[in-house]
């Protein structure tokens, strides 16, 4: 969410632009909340009319735009070529007839090429729905949603504020923050960043069970911040987010990354199946689940095991 500072008493308002909502219920919602200054952005139909505020420098034009993809725009102008993206956006900003002698500022939801990504977003083959920025040339501030990092696109004009929290572990080093931007005159353009400190941060621990679980190792660390834990034990730990749940309470994520882990199989052709042992057939699945072969110990064990399953003694 972003924060428009209106005058210089730091008056806001906030505007959110949504498009999971059906259009009666985005009509009912927004007429409820219009009274306290929040505005939700309609099922796109075409038409986008401005939110207009008033200052010490005269109006400020708003505009909302949700998510829009071609097929969006390409109905509501069926005279008009629309295939990418980019030529949605246009359009859509064509329509709106802003005028650009006055102060605007668009709010939409839109993938902008060249906009750093992470792992909680959602990507497209070959970036299609990226939009190239020079669509928005019309307004004084862009505020763009849906990246999760905090950025420019090409200058502070157009901004992702980014998401408050951290939502995955590819976001681990983000800095959250809030985006203010004031408004002067027309071409006056001031932004400054609050950060955001979360009550738990994301960390990531790596090492076998012993040395995760060994007091020296975490009587250091604040182990209540939430974990991606990678063991590096060759033997998988019975029950082992359980038994490090009692160190580390908000473990998020648990991985191994060992031999097994970093090897690759293929499964074997039916012809070289068929005439194989049941021994022989095991060792193989082991050792393509496992990157290596059984100990004599475990050769002993499973013989044991197969003479007496084929003994019918289970």
């Amino acid at each position: 969410m972003e924060k428009y500072v209106r005058d210089s008493y730091t008056e806001h308002v906030q505007i959110l632009s949504q498009s999971s909502l059906n259009g009666y219920k985005r009509l009912f919602g927004g007429r409820l909340m219009e009274g306290s200054g929040v505005h939700l952005a309609p099922v796109y139909d075409g038409r986008v009319s401005p939110i207009t505020l008033t200052d010490a420098y005269g109006t400020v034009n708003f505009y909302l735009l949700p998510f829009v993809k071609p097929a969006h725009v390409r109905r509501c102008f069926p005279e008009r070529e629309i295939t990418t993206y980019t030529d949605a956006l246009a359009a859509a900003i064509e329509a709106m007839g802003v005028e650009q002698t006055g102060r605007n500022v668009l709010v939409t939801h839109q993938f902008v090429t060249g906009a750093a990504r992470c792992d909680s977003e959602e990507l497209s083959v070959g970036g299609t729905d990226n939009v190239d920025v020079s669509v928005f040339d019309p307004f004084d501030y862009v505020a763009l949603g849906h990246i999760h990092g905090p950025q420019n696109i090409g200058s502070e004009r157009v901004r992702y504020c980014g998401t408050p929290l951290k939502y995955s572990f590819s976001e681990m080093k983000h800095h959250k923050s809030v985006t203010v931007v004031q408004l002067g005159e027309k071409g006056a353009l001031d932004i400054r960043t609050l950060p955001l400190i979360p009550r738990r941060d994301l960390a990531e621990l790596r090492g076998t069970y012993m040395q995760l679980a060994e007091r020296s190792f975490y009587s250091g660390l604040d182990t209540q911040r939430y974990f991606h834990i990678t063991l590096t034990d060759e033997e998988d730990v019975p029950d082992a987010i359980g038994r490090l749940r009692a160190i580390y309470p908000n473990i998020m994520k648990l991985d191994y990354d060992n031999a097994r882990t970093r090897g690759g199989g293929t499964l074997l052709p039916l012809e070289q199946v068929q005439p194989q042992s049941p021994e022989e057939l095991f060792a193989a699945f082991y050792r393509q689940q496992n990157n290596r072969e059984l100990s004599p110990e475990q050769r002993g064990c499973l013989a044991d095991l197969i003479e007496k399953i084929w003994e019918g003694d289970t």
